[in-house]
């Protein structure tokens, strides 16, 4: 809604920082030997942020944390739930799909019926959905996955910054614009990497390339400031039940969702023109995934979860930002009204 990508102050203040001192983190010299040591001091704050203990390789963002994971994974075979990110879906080639519940939740029967012990396997899922907010039981699909000796690599860039995977995950794709870091700045978190084929350079050699220790520094320090979880749960909630009474349907409404996301149905209005009501207005939302709205393609999400193209056609995706404020939501939420008045009174 507002300012969801914005960076912290802490952020633009450390990357201002190693752009003004910068100097490259793989010289010999004095200047290098600092810079690489605030460059590990920023991948400590990083991994210490999630509980990591395994190692942490700095990527340009999740996108390329999952294309690392995914192509460099010792696995033979992969399998993407029917929900992942257009990034997934891209890296994973010809991988398999496990469907999905009407809920948006990965069918954890299919899945376990898929994982019949032939060959090595990586089995990646999204921990929250970038469209929906729809939450995966990370903890019952790792038990799955696991019991099949099979690896599962997780894309959390949605999700707050949580100790919670490491006793889960054994690959964790991040981003830092996510967490109020800045752009070209991710991670990707191994917990052993002997499950992933080297490719040369930097990055204890599986991912060539300057180091970016600028970017780096303002994501430890964008991980180092709380997120307002609970007032956006409370937020979301609220809008929520604002759509329900106004005519709207919560996509995926009973699933445990994140507490910044939603998508939202709006009968017999098309995304594009709720789009365009609402940006007029000073909302920036979009119809899907923020990375595929330009297309205005139909939701892949949506029709895993059985929504039709035409209906699926009629949602849009809010999401709220450090910034965000009750007054923010009351304002979205008039706006929404006038946009569901103005479609009844055409309607009739």
């Amino acid at each position: 809604m507002t300012a969801w990508l914005a960076m912290t102050a802490a952020a633009v203040d450390a990357v201002v920082a190693g752009m003004t001192d910068w100097a490259n983190p793989s010289s010999p010299h004095a200047e290098g030997r600092a810079a690489r040591a605030a460059l590990e001091a920023a991948r400590r704050g990083i991994a210490r942020a999630y509980g990591w203990t395994g190692e942490t390789l700095l990527t340009s963002g999740a996108s390329e944390s999952l294309a690392i994971a995914l192509g460099r994974s010792v696995a033979t075979r992969r399998i993407l739930s029917a929900v992942e990110h257009d990034a997934a879906i891209r890296a994973g080639g010809t991988a398999e799909v496990v469907r999905v519940g009407a809920d948006g939740i990965v069918a954890l029967d299919a899945l376990a019926a898929m994982l019949d012990g032939d060959g090595p396997t990586l089995v990646a899922v999204q921990w929250a959905n970038s469209e929906t907010g729809v939450r995966q039981p990370i903890g019952q699909v790792a038990a799955i996955v696991h019991a099949a000796g099979a690896l599962l690599l997780v894309d959390a860039a949605q999700m707050p910054a949580s100790d919670e995977l490491a006793d889960h995950a054994d690959f964790v794709a991040l981003s830092a614009h996510k967490r109020g870091g800045p752009p070209w700045i991710g991670a990707l978190l191994v917990r052993d990497l002997a499950t992933l084929l080297p490719s040369g350079g930097q990055e204890r050699g599986y991912r060539g390339g300057t180091e970016n220790l600028p970017a780096a520094l303002g994501y430890a320090a964008a991980l180092a400031a709380p997120e307002p979880v609970a007032l956006h749960a409370a937020m979301r909630l609220r809008l929520d039940d604002a759509v329900r009474r106004s005519g709207g349907v919560v996509v995926a409404d009973t699933s445990p969702r994140h507490p910044a996301i939603a998508s939202y149905h709006l009968p017999g209005v098309a995304s594009a023109a709720q789009l365009i009501r609402l940006d007029a207005a000073g909302f920036a939302v979009s119809a899907g995934s923020a990375c595929a709205s330009g297309s205005m393609k139909p939701s892949h999400v949506l029709g895993a979860m059985g929504w039709s193209e035409a209906t699926s056609r009629e949602v849009i995706r809010v999401s709220f930002g450090r910034t965000t404020q009750d007054a923010d939501v009351d304002a979205f939420i008039a706006a929404w009204r006038s946009v569901a008045r103005a479609t009844r009174r055409l309607v009739a």
